[in-house]
């Protein structure tokens, strides 16, 4: 379902070819449905670090002039979903610095759960801040470090921070990547065949990315590893212990699209397979199995090859509704949803209809959807989700309502069909979640549905303030 969740951001990076920054803008359009208000590109010709960002999409900031001034075979990019107020543009990344350890610029996805406490540390030893971003924490670490070397740098820094980060890091003649010890945001490396038998190495969130520049997927950044690459090779060297493995199960439910891989799993098999044990456990009387779009498409699809119910795209999204619109003066119910999602009246008409959806998180949007489904005509509507109810904010990367007003949180799920005014209403269990994602060694992190947390939150209260804020 459209804007329930909001994913901090994408990352890119590229290291040996000539054209870097006009693949990185590549690989953040692809990327694009992780963050949609603000991007960035970082490139290096060997001698000076060029950084442009702006708000808005990737097609609208980076025209061909921008791209022209980024010169160089090196590069890391960065889409993001930025918070509100004036001051945003401060906290688009990159964020590109020279320090004592040279040029360089960083940008990174998920959430630095100390952060606070490393900014107050720094700023009462004359650190000066320019953004509220948790990864200008990160540049200051590396700047303070003592060590030589900005690989050594960067580790000492990185030691310093707990919570989800895969972050990519360019410095004048090379490219780093790393990811946190429990591996909670995805980061993907991939390879480019050159002329003369050379090769390029690029790195993303998902490898959707790879597949609009022709790059081959390798193999995962694993947890607790750097990967430098530079004019000598590739180097990849662990610089902290991997802990228990805790990656999103979310990428899988939402954010990722389907045609990528993450945590080296397909993200279409394991939303068709959500769906598939949806019918199982929830089967319904109905004559047809609609999608909420997008993201409900691949489960429906699933639901639909299990029950064996026709799958119909009964509901139709506009995909060029933009961030802001002008409103009727006199009101029109619901408007913000029919502005993006309409029926196509003569497939519900009369029909009990499977609605399909990937999460509920406030139920007011669901609510939306069902009475747009029934004024089209359905004689039923029963609501299916395919993940357990969410019941905890996430403190990862994943901006997620605070508790208070999650809805499953705070009632039981007749309370919740009620409220969304569903004939019925069923959520898959956490067993089948497991299952669909194919979870053999508890190595995802669900604590959005259980509220059992893989790390010790340093300050939950502050976190919690930040999210409120955020809101």
């Amino acid at each position: 379902m459209f804007d329930k969740f909001r994913d901090e951001c994408g990352v890119f990076a590229i290291y040996g070819h000539p054209e870097a920054a006009k693949l990185s803008y590549l690989g953040l359009y692809a990327l694009q449905h992780r963050g949609q208000e603000s991007a960035g590109i970082a490139a290096s010709d060997g001698k000076e670090i060029r950084c442009h960002k702006s708000m808005g999409h990737v097609a609208e900031i980076f025209t061909p002039p921008v791209l022209a001034g980024l010169d160089g075979v090196a590069a890391i990019g960065h889409t993001r979903y930025s918070t509100a107020g004036d001051t945003v543009l401060l906290n688009a990344q990159p964020f590109a610095v020279a320090c004592n350890k040279g040029q360089v610029a960083v940008a990174h996805n998920g959430n630095i759960t100390n952060a606070a406490e490393l900014r107050a540390e720094l700023e009462s030893e004359g650190s000066i801040f320019q953004a509220s971003s948790d990864t200008e924490v990160i540049l200051h670490l590396v700047a303070k470090s003592r060590e030589r070397t900005l690989p050594a740098a960067l580790r000492d820094a990185l030691l310093q921070l707990e919570g989800a980060y895969s972050l990519v890091f360019l410095a004048r003649d090379r490219v780093i990547v790393a990811r946190d010890p429990h591996g909670f945001r995805p980061l993907a490396m991939g390879q480019m065949e050159l002329s003369g038998g050379r090769h390029a190495y690029v790195f993303a969130s998902e490898t959707c990315a790879f597949d609009l520049i022709n790059a081959v997927y390798l193999n995962d950044v694993e947890p607790g590893e750097m990967a430098i690459v530079g004019p000598e090779g590739v180097i990849r060297q662990q610089f902290a212990p991997a802990r228990d493995r805790a990656q999103c199960v979310f990428e899988h439910v939402y954010f990722s699209r389907p045609d990528s891989l993450v945590f080296g799993r397909p993200v279409q098999e394991s939303r068709e397979m959500l769906g598939r044990l949806l019918a199982r456990e929830a089967p319904a009387d109905a004559d047809l199995v609609v999608p909420v779009p997008d993201s409900g498409v691949s489960a429906a699809i699933g639901y639909a090859a299990e029950s064996g119910l026709p799958f119909r795209q009964a509901l139709i999204r506009n995909h060029y509704v933009g961030r802001t619109f002008i409103e009727p003066s006199q009101a029109i119910r619901d408007f913000g949803v029919k502005l993006k999602l309409n029926p196509v009246r003569h497939l519900l008409e009369g029909r009990s209809v499977v609605l399909v959806d990937d999460s509920i998180v406030r139920g007011t949007t669901s609510r939306k959807i069902v009475r747009m489904v029934r004024q089209a005509g359905a004689r039923e509507v029963h609501l299916r989700i395919s993940c357990p109810p969410t019941l905890s904010p996430c403190f990862y990367g994943v901006d997620t309502p605070l508790r208070s007003e999650l809805i499953a949180a705070n009632h039981s799920i007749e309370e919740i069909r009620r409220f969304v005014e569903a004939d019925s209403l069923a959520y898959l269990s956490m067993a089948s979640l497991r299952r669909a994602v194919n979870d053999l060694d508890q190595e995802y992190c669900y604590a959005c549905y259980s509220g059992v947390y893989p790390t010790d939150l340093v300050n939950i209260e502050e976190l919690m303030s930040a999210k409120k804020r955020r809101g």
